[in-house]
């Protein structure tokens, strides 16, 4: 047939918006997974624990490289035929899987270790452990008072956010610099920008960033459960210091 035979990819397209709904199944339990090892961290309970969620992120992981794989497989395959417009319909199935193949030979355990949400559930792990590690160590009698409230004032510090001068409730980390913000406020800050064309500097006194985006800002989930247990246990001390009081002023009376 001149001009080669016209073939219709409104299948594969179906098939290829079906497999991106799979992905988005995957993300979700990689969110959940990150969930569930922050509450054992924030609970205390044993790293192998924790260390077996890790591993779940990482079969995530693996499933998620093998998706993108057969999907890029199954587009390089149809831009193929498009473009070289060939006189018989070829097998796709053959040509996917000989794509499919070539791909997921390259594969290595570092491929797992730079997904975007396994690079993200080992960042939240770590600020989860180095804001609760203090709590863990309340009884051990070795570590000085002093050290101890400087730990405890320099944690709050870092639950102000630098743009509303007040205690987070929505933080979110900055992936470029690291620094953390409010999210309303760090969002409404870009927008007004956005719409004047002028980049947004990281509001963190003294960070040289200077284009700050909205893509590069993610939930900070490890900070804002810090948030919670310290105040958590500022209601519990006030509580009690309440307690005490009205015990003592009926004693006195």
């Amino acid at each position: 047939m001149p001009g080669g035979t016209r073939i219709s990819f409104n299948c594969v397209d179906s098939s290829l918006s079906s497999l991106k709904n799979c992905q988005s199944y995957i993300n979700t339990g990689m969110d959940i997974a990150t969930h569930v090892a922050l509450d054992l961290v924030e609970s205390f309970n044993d790293v192998e624990d924790v260390n077996s969620m890790e591993n779940v992120m990482l079969e995530y992981a693996a499933m998620d490289r093998e998706l993108n794989h057969y999907m890029k497989a199954v587009e390089e395959t149809v831009n193929q035929i498009k473009r070289e417009k060939p006189e018989n319909i070829p097998d796709l199935k053959c040509l996917v899987k000989e794509k499919f193949t070539a791909l997921e030979s390259k594969n290595s355990d570092s491929d797992l270790q730079r997904n975007e949400k396994y690079i993200y559930f080992k960042d939240q792990l770590k600020e989860m452990r180095k804001q609760f590690c203090h709590q863990s160590d309340n009884g051990n009698e070795a570590i000085e008072q002093i050290d101890e409230d400087i730990a405890v004032t320099q944690s709050q510090m870092n639950f102000i956010c630098p743009i509303t001068q007040m205690e987070m409730k929505r933080p979110v980390r900055n992936k470029v610099c690291g620094h953390t913000y409010e999210e309303d406020a760090i969002l409404k800050i870009i927008q007004t920008r956005k719409q004047q064309k002028k980049k947004v500097r990281c509001p963190k006194i003294g960070c040289s960033h200077a284009d700050v985006k909205g893509s590069d800002l993610v939930p900070d989930e490890a900070l804002k459960r810090a948030i919670e247990s310290q105040n958590k246990q500022s209601w519990s001390t006030l509580e009690k210091s309440a307690g005490y009081a009205a015990a003592t002023k009926k004693i006195c009376y």
